[in-house]
């Protein structure tokens, strides 16, 4: 093949796109590292649908439980090695969704700091600089109250494991996807993204309300709802732009400097 006839070189997004398979190696050390330290706790996230049944297989033996956890981990590497699918655990892959994460999550704040302070209150006049403050105030303690309800660090690491995980399961695969399915097999044209878009923001919206339910849920405030609204937004195009993976490392990185590091 001449200079000419070879094809282009992939950018760099294109290059580490995440697929299903890579998805899958990029999110392991999440689900191992969640499963082996929520058995620990006296919580688990409200989404985490796996970890009941996984300790009911274990008849409530730790031992085992643990040796049940490591060894789906190493059947899915084994699978994926298996099925030649070595570019799944590229060490590039791993440097690159972390990057990318830590990078999503610092301006997904900012944008979502933003939005609240567009939220009307009752503030008296020439007040702006404390309802500013009250906004950034607002937003910090909105994203670590569970932190301080929990009031550890460990299980704020956990936690936040297992909300990037199982919340993006849950929310942008299970929510957002399939009901993207449903309206890509119903409409067409251009009203067929314009409601994907709309169902972006429902979901978004779903998530955030998601936060005030069950009895770890947070009491329901506006400026909170917003700020949680807009980061589900960005999740939700992070999930569409760059796949699965950067979505759930985005949610767990934000949540450990929330809830760990905050």
């Amino acid at each position: 093949m001449s200079a000419a006839e070879k094809p282009p070189t992939p950018g760099f997004f294109e290059a580490f796109r995440s697929n299903a398979w890579t998805d899958l190696a990029l999110t392991l050390p999440i689900f191992v590292a969640y499963h082996l330290g929520v058995v620990l706790l006296e919580v688990r996230n409200a989404a985490d649908f796996f970890t009941t049944q996984l300790i009911g297989l274990a008849e409530r033996n730790l031992m085992v439980y643990w040796g049940l956890t490591l060894g789906i981990g190493a059947a899915m590497v084994l699978i994926l090695a298996m099925l030649g699918r070595g570019e799944a655990f590229d060490f590039r892959r791993f440097v690159v969704v972390l990057l990318e994460g830590a990078v999503y999550a610092v301006l997904m704040r900012a944008v979502a700091i933003s939005a609240i302070g567009a939220v009307p209150l009752a503030a008296p006049l020439g007040a702006s600089q404390a309802a500013s403050q009250a906004a950034s105030q607002a937003a910090s303690q909105a994203a670590s109250q569970a932190a301080q309800q929990l009031d550890a660090r460990w299980t704020g690491l956990v936690m936040s494991l297992g909300a990037g995980l199982y919340e993006e399961i849950a929310f942008r695969v299970g929510l957002f996807g399939l009901g993207t399915l449903a309206i890509r097999a119903i409409f067409g044209g251009i009203a067929k993204w314009t409601l994907v878009v709309g169902w972006g923001l429902v979901t978004a919206a779903v998530f955030s309300a998601w936060h005030y339910v069950g009895p770890l849920g947070d009491p329901f405030e506006l400026r909170s709802f917003v700020f949680r609204w807009v980061c589900g937004a960005v999740f939700t195009a992070i999930f569409v732009l760059r796949g699965f993976a950067p979505a759930v490392w985005t949610h767990t990185l934000y949540d450990v400097w929330v809830l760990v590091l905050g």
